[in-house]
């Protein structure tokens, strides 16, 4: 859906041929309820930074309405001035990292959204202005929940790279081919039959008994 929203915005964006990209004019973001944004009230906001700023200009002269009172507007002037302007630009990133992450061509993927979109809002927090990055395991409500609730690992599949599976995938081909050779399959069924002979697994066991006896 976010995807879809970034498309249509941009597939709305108006063409100015003769005029720098610096100077365009607001866009409007009409999906459902929302209403048309001013542009400058989008990138006032202090999540904002350098990439969202160029996905999304802000006019040089505009006049800035006052905003209003967060306990007594209505919903409507809440999402469009306390809202939206922080989270549109965090969903303006999210789904930048997501194709980054190749989240639009394969099903599954290492990367979790929600994770992202909290780590950066965190980091963006305007009261956190002057203190350094933290990663989303190292958020004190984050490490505080997952400490009741932990996590199911990520499978070894979605961790590595292409190259490293790519490795893991030829290695274990250069194996099977090796295996199916005639004399390593009669050295096989050589060491089968030995064991089967000598009946090591029962020998082992009765090594163990002694040594749990003692």
């Amino acid at each position: 859906l976010y995807y879809f929203l970034l498309l249509e915005y941009e597939a709305e964006q108006p063409q100015f041929p003769d005029v720098p990209e610096s100077k365009h004019g607001s866009v409007s973001l009409e999906a459902g309820i929302w209403q048309p944004l001013r542009m400058e009230q989008f990138c006032s906001a202090p999540a904002a930074d350098t990439g969202v700023q160029q996905l999304f200009p802000t006019p040089e002269a505009a006049p800035f309405p006052e905003p209003p009172d967060p306990k007594t507007c209505s919903p409507q002037e809440y999402l469009e001035y306390y809202i939206f302007p922080v989270l549109l630009p965090g969903m303006a990133e999210l789904l930048h990292r997501a194709k980054k992450e190749k989240c639009f061509e394969r099903k599954r993927t290492k990367f979790i959204a929600c994770d992202f979109l909290t780590e950066w809002l965190y980091n963006k927090n305007p009261k956190r202005k002057d203190e350094s990055f933290t990663e989303f395991f190292s958020i004190p409500f984050v490490s505080d929940w997952l400490k009741d609730h932990p996590r199911p690992p990520i499978p070894l599949s979605l961790l590595l790279s292409e190259e490293e599976a790519s490795v893991v995938i030829q290695s274990f081909w250069r194996g099977y081919r090796v295996r199916c050779d005639s004399e390593i399959q009669e050295l096989r069924q050589w060491q089968k039959q030995l064991r089967e002979d000598k009946n090591i697994t029962k020998r082992v066991k009765e090594f163990w008994t002694k040594q749990e006896a003692k």
